[in-house]
Order: structure tokens, then sequence, then C-alpha cells
């Protein structure tokens, strides 16, 4: 590890800069969705607009020139756009599903607020990285690229630190406030520091203004709390309502709750495992119903928390009830236990996990092999029970043909319809189901099947369960568009700003950061699989993906490869073998084992490729400009991401070993803009 008084002033520089780069990347990740919901599912955009700013930064600090504006202007006109503006979303159409709302309005005013807060995002970034540059030129490549990422690795664990620990944005920004002081240091007080300060004053009084309402910050969600019918407490996540705490004794709560016991009235249910228990009324529902014993899964642990406190039945007090902060697929994987009833209790999180990969919390819950996984765990005579606010068709005609591919027979199906469309709907299928062949429920039957022609099943290769059919949809693709013509943009006015053409533009860095950022979000999806789509499993895999940089480094350092074909080579085998070997078929147990393989699987090509990289980048003579290069690829490489909705992850590794090809060839005839005597080996 880095020691910090060792690294001298450039070094120490580097180092916050880096820090610094990477905790307000993940600040504006985690913060901006939570306040404009219909940026969460652009989520990635905001990564791309990162990169994008943090090259032209550097492209425009090669002059080492001062920044013309102080960091803390772009970011107060930012944040002052996103609480000013918290617009609701309005999605919908009948080929997608993210939010389930129906309504077209404001789509337009939503999108111009996307692309506003693309532009200030690169122009919040770009002010930061101007140091970078100089200082990355100040000295050898590979020593100033360790520095790099060890800030990088600081800035992430800071971060996780303080979601872990729950905090407000306003000790988030408090925090940038600082380290931008930090950065100050040493510099002539002048007009554009004071500015600074003032806008730095601005942002954390906006920041304190918006926390006054008193929401609470979990690692997913922005909460707020409130009453509705008869003083029951209600839940707010990013805006959004989200969760009432119902009586179980209560009329006033939805009969989904009470659906399948009122098909079986009769039944006594020994166990009962609740994916998704929230704040707790499917939990009071069961106890008053008799369940014996309940393993409540739910993976907020701030709304749990708030369930335990606040809900009115005190559900979870109950002794016979086992509380467990975890996602529902690993919590299965984990557990031996087999249940007479297994309910999937409102499963829809309205938010993505990461910045990258598309995923949701809930996307790995409705694939075929979830569902096979749930049959496993279900006893001889148990029932499985999922049931939401679906309100498309052909969803709820997906779900059907999914359970029944699992349990081979059709299940039951209770709806509720407003205006045509399903709009609520109780599916129950598993053994004591099959048992019925067809004879309807001794209880209630209240419903109806629908399978006509469903949608392509969701699996864990392609979860896209509130996507009716593989593509990317017209909106996400103008979005694209919109950005990847702005970064051209962005990139030829820093190169003017920087006083030179993009003669020394590497396009072999920039493929190497197509590969790598794809090849990242392949990772992200087989560690959320096997380990549960959590923060913290994404956390240590960003983590983990920084460490076997600085491996690759300190491997470089010590043994110089002078020939890279064994390299590529060795890394070609390795995405084969990913290829060949899907995540589905690293399922195994013990624990301990599947990580090993998984690890060895999923991480060996991203060490290969880091030594890829580091190899180049230890030769160069413009380091500045080789990680512009890289900074912009992966750029391309998080929009050409979109394509796995199309083709589904596994395929991604024919893209990235296209890319590496690509990415060997340009090394060796044409690296650098303008100069093709370069050559690799």
């Amino acid at each position: 590890m880095v020691v910090l008084p060792r690294l001298g002033l450039p070094g120490v520089r580097l180092f916050l800069t880096s820090a610094t780069l990477l905790f307000v990347e993940l600040l504006l990740i985690r913060w901006i969705p939570a306040n404009v919901i219909y940026v969460g599912f652009f989520n990635n955009f905001i990564l791309l607009a990162s990169f994008l700013g943090i090259g032209a930064g550097i492209i425009i600090g090669r002059t080492g020139r001062a920044a013309p504006i102080p960091a803390g202007v772009p970011l107060l006109t930012l944040v002052a756009l996103v609480l000013l503006v918290r617009i609701d979303p309005r999605v919908a159409t009948t080929a997608e599903h993210w939010l389930g709302y129906s309504e077209q309005s404001q789509i337009d005013v939503n999108f111009l607020v996307l692309l506003l807060v693309v532009v200030l995002v690169v122009a919040v970034m770009a002010v930061l990285a101007l140091p970078l540059g100089p200082l990355l030129g100040a000295m050898p490549p590979l020593r100033a690229y360790a520095i790099d990422i060890a800030g990088s690795l600081s800035g992430i664990a800071a971060f996780a630190m303080l979601a872990l620990l729950t905090t407000p944005p306003t000790v988030w920004f408090a925090v940038t406030a600082v380290v931008l002081g930090l950065r100050a240091l040493g510099s002539a007080i002048g007009l554009s520091t004071l500015v600074g300060g003032a806008a730095m004053a601005g942002v954390l009084a906006f920041a304190v203004s918006a926390q006054a309402g008193g929401d609470l910050w979990s690692p997913y969600y922005r909460i707020g709390q409130g009453r509705v019918v008869d003083d029951t407490p209600f839940l707010f996540v990013n805006g959004v309502g989200h969760q009432a705490m119902w009586r179980a004794a209560s009329p006033k709560k939805d009969v989904i709750y009470e659906q399948i016991y009122r098909w079986f009235p009769q039944r006594t249910f020994r166990s009962a495992l609740i994916v998704g228990a929230g704040s707790g009324t499917d939990t009071a529902v069961a106890l008053a119903h008799g369940v014996a014993r309940v393993d409540a899964v739910e993976i907020d642990p701030e709304i749990l928390r708030l369930g335990v406190t606040l809900h009115p039945d005190r559900p979870y007090d109950d002794p016979r009830v086992s509380r467990h902060v975890n996602d529902g697929r690993a919590f299965l994987r984990a557990s031996e236990q087999r249940y007479d009833l297994v309910i999937f209790a409102q499963t829809d999180s309205l938010t993505l996990v990461t910045a990258t990969a598309n995923l949701r919390l809930e996307s790995f819950l409705f694939t075929n092999e979830a569902f096979d996984s749930v049959r496993d765990h279900l006893a001889d005579d148990g029932i499985f029970v999922l049931y939401n606010q679906y309100r498309e068709t052909w969803l709820v005609e997906r779900i059907a043909s999914e359970l029944e591919g699992t349990f081979g027979s059709p299940p039951l199906l209770s709806s509720y319809s407003l205006g045509g469309d399903v709009n609520y709907a109780v599916f129950a299928a598993g053994p004591a189901i099959t048992a019925l062949r067809g004879a309807g429920p001794p209880g209630d039957t209240g419903g109806y099947r629908v399978v006509i022609d469903p949608p392509r099943p969701a699996t864990d290769d392609w979860p896209f369960t509130y996507l009716i059919e593989p593509a990317i949809p017209g909106r996400y693709l103008l979005a694209l568009a919109a950005v990847l013509v702005f970064g051209a943009l962005v990139v030829s006015a820093a190169a003017r700003a920087g006083g030179r053409r993009l003669a020394a533009f590497s396009p072999h860095f920039f493929v190497l950061g197509v590969a790598f950022l794809l090849l990242e979000t392949r990772s992200l999806v087989t560690f959320s699989l096997l380990f549960g789509t959590t923060w913290i499993v994404n956390a240590l895999t960003f983590f983990a993906i920084l460490a076997s940089v600085l491996a690759a480094i300190g491997l470089n350092a010590v043994w110089r490869v002078r020939d890279a074909r064994g390299l590529y080579a060795a890394l070609a085998v390795a995405l084969a073998l990913g290829y060949l070997l899907p995540p589905s078929s690293l399922l195994v147990d013990p624990p301990w084992l599947r990580y090993a393989i998984a690890s060895a699987i999923a991480f060996a090509p991203i060490f290969l490729a880091n030594l890829v990289f580091t190899h180049s980048f230890r030769d160069t003579d413009a380091a500045d400009m080789a990680f512009a290069s890289n900074l912009l690829g992966a750029m391309v490489g998080g929009a050409l991401e979109w394509v796995a909705l199309v083709t589904g992850y596994q395929a991604l590794l024919l893209l990235v070993g296209a890319c590496y090809f690509v990415a060997y060839w340009l090394a060796a005839r044409w690296r650098v803009l303008g100069d093709v005597r370069l050559r690799l080996t």
C-alpha cells in the first residue's frame, strides 16, 4: 500500500485528486437518482458523464492553467437543479415497464433534465480533474497509475463507510467541501478561492435545507415517512409511495395479502419464507393466520428497522419471526430449509443497484432459475406465492408462463383490473397447486389464468423482467445518441482549450477502455448473481477490481514482459473459459468453494486485462493522454453495455474479446494518432 508521507507533494496531490474524483462520482451516482428518480433508470449516464468529464479535464489540464471556475460553482448549479426540479417520472409504453406509470406527461421535461444533469456532471468532474494530467506526467507512468488507483480505492472505501453508517447527503457534501479545501491549501487566496468557498457554502445550505424534511438514507433509498388512513405509517422511497404498515386486521389493506389464506382457509402453514418483507405487513398477516415460523428477508436494513420500530402490530418482535437483511436469491442459495409457504411480497425496488449492468435489486428474483430455486425449497405440499401491482397484462403472462414451466402446471392467478390493464395480481404455484389438478382451491378462487402468447421468459443471463422483448427502447437509444454526440463535442472543445489537436489521442488505450468497462460490467453481474444484488457486494467487487489493478501494476514493475502476445493469449483463454462456463454453472456449494471458483473465473480476465493495460501504460510517453483516451473509451463501453438488453450478459464476453483483439492490432500498428511508428513489442 502506498504510504502518503513517501509520495512527495505531487504524489500526495495526485492521491487526493483521485480520491476526490471517485468520492464525488459515487456521491452523484447515489444522490441524483434519489431526488430525480427518472435519472435513476438512466443511472449509468452519470457514470458516462463522469468518464467524459475526467477525460476532458485531463485534456484541458495539459496546459497547466488553473481552472477557469472553481469546482464548487458547477456543483452548486447541479445541486440547485436537482433539488429545485425533483420531477417524478412518467415512464410507460407497452414494450417497457420500468416504473409502472401509465401517464405520458412530463416525459420531455424529464428528458431535458436528464441531459442537463449529464452536462453539469461533466462540468463538475472536468474541473475536479484539471490537475490530473500534469500530475500523471510528473512521475513515471506506473508509479503515477499506482497512486491514482490507491486514491480511487480510498475514495470508494470512504463513501462505502458513509453508506454503511447510513449518513445523509449533508455529510457527503461536507466531506467533499473539506477535501476541496485541502486541495486548495498552498494556493494564494484570490477571487476564485472566495467564489469556490461561497459556492460550497451554498451546496451545504441546499443539502441542509433538503434534509430538513427528515428523510432517512439507506444504502439504496431516500426514505420519507408519512401517515395514511387510520393513522397507518407509510413510507416513501426516492419521493415515490412505497409501503403502508397496515395492521393485519385492518379492512383497508389490499386483498393481495389475504388471497392465499382465502384460497386455503383450512390450511395451517408451519413455516414461511417472506422475501421482500419490508416494513412488516406481510409478516403480520402471516402471523395472524397462524404461521408457526417465519423467515423475513429484506434487503434494505433501514426499511426493516423502520418496520421494527413503527409497525403497529410489532410483527418483528414476535419470537416466531427471524429477521434477515439479505438479497432473496442469496438467502435461498445459502439456506437448506424447506418451507410450507414462500412469498415474494411486492418485490419491486424502483432503483438500480449499480451504475453499470442495468440491474435492479429484484432482477434475479423473477428468472427461471430463481423459480427453480424456490421449488427446491418448498415442502412436498408447499406453495409459492407472488403478488404485486404488475400493471401490464404481458408481464402477468410472462410470470405465469415461467411458473408453469417450473412447476409443470398452471398457477392460480387472481387479478384486479383497472381501466382494462392488469393492476394487482396474485400467483400461487407449487406442489399443493399441482395436486389440485385444475379443480381449483378449496376457498375463494377470485381470478383467472392468463397465458395466451407469453413473452420470452427472464433468465439469469437476460434478467430483464420488465422488458417485453430483447431490445433497447427508443428512448434509451435517443438518450445514448445525444450523450455520445455531446461527448464528441466536449472532447473536441477540450482539445482546442488544451491548445493542441488530438494528435496524442491513443486509439489503443481508447479500445482498452471500451473492453474493460464491458468486462467489469459482466463481472459485476456474475458476482451479483452468485453473492447477492446488494450494495456491499457491488462495493467489494469494485474494490477487488481496483485491487487487481494494483496487483497488475506491481507485477509489471518487477516482471518486465517485453512481448505482450503471451498476455493477450492468456486473456483470450480466460475469456473463452468465462464464456463456456456461465455463472449458473458456478452455483456450487459450499459457499467458500463457490467463491473460490467464481473469483478465479470472473477475476482471471480482469487481472489479465489489467496486465495488458499496465504493460502498455508502462512504456507510454504521454501518460495523461493515454489515461484520458482510456476513460473516453470506458464511456463508449458504458454505452455499449446496453447491448445486453438484446443479447444477455454472457454475449458481452464476445464483444470484449473482439475489443481486445482490436486493441492488440492497434498497439502493434497504430497506437497514437499521428504516429504509426510506435510498437507494443
